[in-house]
């Protein structure tokens, strides 16, 4: 069973910086993926940004040049930089990963006001 231990959320100023961590263990296996997804109220949840163990990285259109995904396989560990919030920006972001089947982290606020 893997776990995942989320923190970096808050509340930030539109137009400020936060930076998302997120820690897996408990896997017998190597990570695929990992990366982060996120849910506004009243909205599904979408894709923020995801990476391979190779290092390859997919970023939802809304955040490209905002946000940068990055990951230490030696850690187990995945983060987003987020960079110049706005309020659209305010969600539940989940951290995910992909071993062999896909687990998520229990969701940490970022809201950001204007």
């Amino acid at each position: 069973q893997v776990q995942l231990v989320e923190s970096g959320g808050g509340l930030v100023q539109a137009g400020g910086s936060l930076r998302l961590s997120c820690a897996a263990s408990g896997s017998r296996f190597s990570i695929n993926a990992m990366g982060w997804y996120r849910q506004a109220p009243g909205k599904q949840r979408e894709l923020v940004a995801i990476m391979t163990s190779g290092g390859s990285a997919n970023y939802a259109d809304s955040v490209k040049g905002r946000f940068t995904i990055s990951r230490d396989n030696a850690k187990n560990t995945v983060y987003l930089q987020m960079n110049n919030l706005n309020s659209e920006d305010t969600a539940v972001y989940y951290c995910t990963v992909v071993v062999l089947r896909q687990y998520w982290g229990q969701g940490t606020q970022v809201t950001v006001s204007s």
